[in-house]
């Protein structure tokens, strides 16, 4: 009669079942995560403890060449109006987020102190905020001192204008618009202070 085979003792050591059982639970949700195509569960309901499917990273376009960015206009956090178009001429920080993101609470100090210093100097920042309660989102950018203001998007709409260069309802993601409205860096995933910077100082120094 044969012997049935016999756990490697390694799998029997205290902790070891339950830490690979974690393993395997994490490995099934990345799977799923990424096949999921749009978007790896960062949503109100995941408590955004992970953001877009895909590869994070920057892209970075040649000067003129990015694609050009829709003109969007909606409701802004806290009321009123706004139009991407009023920013024609002027370099265009656009920030994707919603206060329920993990990533997007750890970017924004970075993102309004580059706002108060750059803003002088004619560089616009705009957010889109989605999938997010008006109230949240206003709390949001009162705890991070967030002065520019943000398209209220609470089912993608505006966010889909941009699925030729944003992951569909992906967050965080920044675009770094031109003066000509042209795309000229993308981030996706968060951004750091010292690394967009660099990204809007290359596209200010582009000719206009």
């Amino acid at each position: 009669m044969s012997r049935p085979p016999r756990t490697p003792s390694w799998a029997t050591r205290p902790g070891r079942a339950a830490r690979l059982a974690l393993l395997a639970a994490t490995s099934a949700l990345a799977v799923s995560g990424c096949a999921g195509g749009a978007i790896a569960a960062s949503t109100p309901a995941s408590n955004g403890q992970s953001f877009v499917s895909g590869s994070p990273g920057t892209t970075l376009y040649r000067a003129g060449a990015g694609p050009a960015a829709p003109v969007v206009s909606g409701p802004l956090v806290g009321g009123g109006r706004l139009s991407l178009a009023a920013y024609r001429g002027h370099v265009v920080v656009l920030n994707f987020w919603g206060s329920w993101c993990t990533p997007c609470r750890e970017e924004a100090p970075g993102l309004a102190q580059l706002a108060r210093q750059l803003t002088p100097s004619g560089v616009r920042f705009l957010g889109i905020d989605i999938r997010d309660s008006p109230a949240s989102a206003e709390a949001f950018m009162t705890d991070f001192r967030i002065s520019y203001p943000s398209l209220n998007d609470p089912s993608d709409i505006l966010a889909l204008e941009f699925r030729d260069t944003v992951p569909p309802a992906g967050i965080p993601t920044t675009l770094v618009i031109s003066r000509r409205g042209r795309i000229a860096a993308r981030v996706i995933g968060g951004v750091t202070y010292d690394g967009l910077k660099s990204l809007i100082q290359r596209v200010v120094a582009e000719p206009g």
